[in-house]
């Protein structure tokens, strides 16, 4: 595990549809006790937000997520993300992210892209889209057949079902949006946002506990 995500059990992932959000949404999720976040590139504002953030808001370890080429990667380096994931990989992508070297965790949903990432010297990636996939089921099913891969389970995950997730030895955290209410943004409903991260938080602590 890198050390950048020591401590992390629970990252908020963020679609931010104007940029004007990107800092007090952040800033909620710390003080909620969330201080790892990914910001997806699926909305025009993605690349705008991860700079807000990383400026305002040094304390905060911000990715960029949901990198489809190689050219989104350039950008999500260019704005200040920490941390690069995709929801799968091509030999372009996982070139150009692994160059950077900042951590890299490609999306895997079979066994042959285990072991196709596996071979690039990756050993933590993204499960995606997990509950669609047999969620823990088949976390269990590939902890023995893949020793000392840890995976970041996203995709269908929420506050129930979080917990169930980090109980398993090759779960180190998990990824959702959960935490951020679509209709809680767009009303600048921060203290709900500051509740639901602080239960999430919550449900990290008491798993490594």
């Amino acid at each position: 595990m890198h050390p950048l995500f020591r401590g992390t059990s629970v990252i908020p992932v963020l679609s931010i549809e104007h940029e004007r959000d990107a800092v007090p949404l952040a800033r909620t999720l710390y003080e909620g006790g969330l201080s790892v976040i990914e910001v997806t590139f699926r909305t025009a504002a993605a690349a705008t937000s991860v700079a807000a953030i990383a400026a305002a808001l040094p304390q905060i370890t911000v990715g960029a997520g949901t990198l489809l080429r190689a050219r989104d990667v350039g950008e999500a380096v260019r704005a200040g993300a920490r941390f690069l994931v995709s929801p799968g990989t091509t030999p372009e992508l996982a070139g150009a992210a692994l160059a950077t070297e900042l951590p890299y965790l490609p999306g895997v949903a079979t066994p042959s892209e285990i072991m196709a990432a596996r071979a690039l010297g990756i050993c933590v990636m993204k499960l995606f889209p997990a509950a669609a996939l047999g969620g823990p089921m088949l976390l269990r099913a590939l902890a023995p057949v893949f020793p000392g891969m840890a995976f970041c389970p996203t995709g269908g995950i929420d506050e129930a079902s979080a917990g169930e997730y980090l109980a398993l030895p090759n779960v180190p955290m998990v990824g959702g949006s959960w935490m951020t209410p679509r209709d809680a943004v767009a009303a600048g409903d921060w203290p709900r946002i500051r509740r639901l991260a602080e239960r999430a938080a919550a449900i990290g602590r008491r798993e490594a506990a």
